[in-house]
């Protein structure tokens, strides 16, 4: 069944062939003969009920300094031309980000998208999370800097962070004497309009904080992403090193938890973060990364299992 999808994320010019997981996706649907359209978010387009694009054919390879060759821009309608959408641009989420899965929402009884756009918009990472504390650090949804305060003088170190970041940025780690905390609330509430997250800090983050990723809800893999030397965060794009791992008891339970409410909410690619074997901190369905890690250390194929679901999904109408 060779389906025609238009992939909408970054420019392709500057990704990283060897771990990006878009690219991986890429590659996995060109293998299978289904053909990759490429556009990015601001090129949406609306009127009359239809939503289109200008997007790129392309053909990709993993070749660095020559991974993808783009054919001349054709004008495509995202419901009538596509049966599948792949909304992998990165965050910020924002209203760029909320207006695009608006748009994308009045293809879905066409096009299959993924992940559901509607469902997207209503789980960014840190607070979707929320519907699970019982698995979560203690944690403080706040703008004051007094609530700040008493939350770290009962929990003894803190970590901060966006409520809408992404990737490892601007997360600090406060100690018990509070040095900085009331500028750094001061910084954030200038940045951002919105509350941010503050959490317990966990020690054990020193020795990994796991990505584990779910296909239409059941586990696909997972990887340990260590700190690099000096640092709390344990993101790869900020230098955090990918290592083997397996699932405890503990993070078998967490995925057992959400795996029928992902499945329902039409999140197909989903990667969850936990810290120490036992703390949910994201759940990430915007532009979930970490299958190119993942297969290397497995020898899975976790890109096949994603368009395994897609086909059986698209094939089922």
């Amino acid at each position: 069944m060779a389906l025609r999808v238009a992939v909408q994320m970054d420019p392709l010019e500057g990704i990283n062939i060897g771990g990006d997981s878009t690219f991986a996706l890429m590659l996995s649907a060109q293998a299978r003969g289904h053909s990759l359209f490429h556009y990015t978010a601001d090129e949406l387009n609306y009127a009359d009920g239809r939503v289109w694009t200008q997007a790129r054919p392309v053909t990709v390879q993993r070749v660095k300094g020559d991974h993808h060759r783009f054919e001349d821009p054709v004008r495509i309608d995202l419901g009538s031309d596509i049966d599948v959408v792949l909304m992998r641009q990165d965050p910020p989420f924002d209203l760029g980000y909320i207006t695009a899965t608006h748009l994308l929402e009045r293809i879905t009884h066409e096009t299959l998208v993924v992940n559901d756009p509607a469902s997207v918009r209503n789980a960014p990472e840190k607070v979707f999370v929320l519907d699970y504390q019982r698995f979560m650090p203690p944690t403080l949804v706040t703008r004051s800097y007094a609530e700040a305060r008493a939350f770290l003088e009962t929990h003894g170190e803190i970590v901060v962070k966006p409520l809408h970041g992404n990737g490892g940025k601007a997360i600090f780690k406060v100690g018990s004497d509070g040095a900085n905390l009331s500028s750094l609330i001061e910084v954030f509430n200038t940045a951002y309009r919105e509350p941010h997250m503050v959490q317990a800090f966990i020690p054990s983050v020193t020795k990994g904080d796991k990505r584990i990723v779910l296909v239409d809800g059941e586990v696909a893999g997972a990887v340990n992403r260590i700190p690099g030397e000096g640092e709390i965060r344990s993101n790869l794009a900020v230098g955090g090193k990918a290592a083997k791992t397996e699932l405890t008891e503990k993070e078998r339970e967490i995925c057992a938890a959400l795996g029928p409410e992902l499945k329902k909410r039409g999140l197909l690619f989903v990667g969850i973060d936990v810290i120490g074997g036992e703390w949910l901190t994201e759940i990430n369905v915007t532009s979930p990364t970490g299958i190119v890690a993942i297969d290397t250390f497995n020898g899975s194929d976790t890109a096949g299992m994603i368009w395994d679901a897609i086909e059986r999904k698209v094939a089922a109408g």
